[in-house]
């Protein structure tokens, strides 16, 4: 009998820049040209149906006009299509029109497209580079930065999927003014998840400051993108791998996860999350997290905002609370929630531990009331 041992220690730098501005399509092809992904030619661009005409195409002709090869691959817009099938096709069309390992994706547009095509490129070829121009509020507040990528199932969001970093991310403000109301309400939610778990000063600014960000100010845009990119980096940074720390980002998802596969996806990502967080801060008040008087300032501020902060009628209740044990949070069959203490930061439950066991009837009753 032989034994041996194979050695692979190694220390990878996943680094990357955040740029934040407008109109930076020029930017990313310029960063193309310099050598950002090394000597690759060939892109990628993968973007949804409700941004191909408006930021996809302008990215695949920035790209083709600067001499590099580019084709685009479009899918149906909305949370429905982050399934593996959609990923499957993505790839098929790509193997299709000759991509292999030397090429980079170029992801353009929300959470949804990030999601995807950064799954794509984790995967495609055992992994190609890919950058993320976010195209919305949401994805530049969330999904664009951090390197999570998944697809859903019928049985469980986000569990299939890895981390993987992009080389860059271009978060265009300009885009922001493009976008329906709804969305940019809609994007608005991880931003108040944000400063409720991390910076009491920025929710603060965000009351003070809900009008500005719906008329998309240029210096209100730019200014909550960057703490919103701080916040989420100064967590990632500390647990890439959500091991432990990073499960604060998920504050208010352990129920705003289920309402959204729940109501059949009629609830944005950012209305289910309202409404998620409003149940965590009506059990946390409860449970003597935070006060009367905070609870009611983060429902007031969802309000104000636009958001839900109560279940529709349309939602079966015991159905919701069943399908909170397909959130990833979940260990040994139990429910695990992270709650904020305050306004600006996170419960702790012992060392490295940031969600607490709750029992089903905690959580029921409180879904009950919403």
């Amino acid at each position: 009998m032989q034994n041996f041992r194979v050695e692979l220690k190694k220390v990878v730098d996943d680094s990357y820049d955040v740029q934040i501005g407008r109109d930076l399509i020029p930017a990313l092809v310029c960063d193309m040209k310099e050598g950002l992904v090394g000597k690759i030619r060939k892109f990628a661009v993968v973007t949804d149906s409700n941004v191909e005409k408006d930021y996809g195409v302008p990215v695949l002709e920035a790209l083709r006009g600067a001499g590099f090869e580019a084709e685009i691959f479009v899918f149906p817009a909305g949370e429905k299509s982050k399934v593996r099938k959609t990923k499957e096709m993505i790839e098929d069309a790509m193997l299709a029109k000759g991509f292999r390992r030397d090429c980079c994706v170029v992801a353009v547009g929300g959470g949804v497209v990030s999601d995807l095509a950064g799954f794509v490129a984790g995967t495609f070829g055992r992994g190609v580079p890919f950058v993320n121009y976010a195209t919305t509020l949401l994805a530049a507040a969330d999904a664009s930065i951090g390197g999570k990528t998944a697809v859903d199932t019928e049985l469980a969001t986000n569990l299939i999927g890895l981390i993987y970093q992009p080389r860059k991310v271009y978060v265009d403000i300009d885009t922001w003014k493009t976008l329906p109301k709804e969305h940019l309400i809609n994007g608005m939610a991880e931003t108040v998840k944000h400063a409720c778990l991390a910076d009491r000063d920025f929710f603060e600014y965000i009351e003070d400051h809900v009008e500005d960000v719906l008329a998309c100010v240029p210096e209100v845009c730019e200014y909550i993108s960057g703490k919103n990119c701080n916040v989420k980096y100064q967590v990632v940074m500390k647990d890439e791998k959500e091991k432990s720390l990073r499960e604060i980002l998920n504050l208010g998802h352990t129920v705003g996860r289920a309402i959204e596969t729940v109501s059949g996806y009629r609830l944005l990502h950012g209305e289910a999350l309202s409404i998620g967080m409003a149940a965590q801060v009506n059990l946390g008040c409860r449970l003597g997290f935070l006060s009367e008087e905070e609870r009611t300032r983060v429902i007031a501020l969802q309000e104000r905002i636009g958001l839900p902060v109560r279940i529709p009628d349309y939602i079966d209740r015991e159905e919701l609370v069943q399908k909170l044990y397909t959130d990833k949070k979940v260990r040994d069959g139990k429910l695990r929630f992270v709650f904020q203490r305050g306004i600006g930061d996170v419960m702790t439950f012992g060392e490295d531990v940031y969600a607490r066991p709750t029992a089903e009837e905690e959580i029921r009753e409180v879904i009950m009331e919403l």
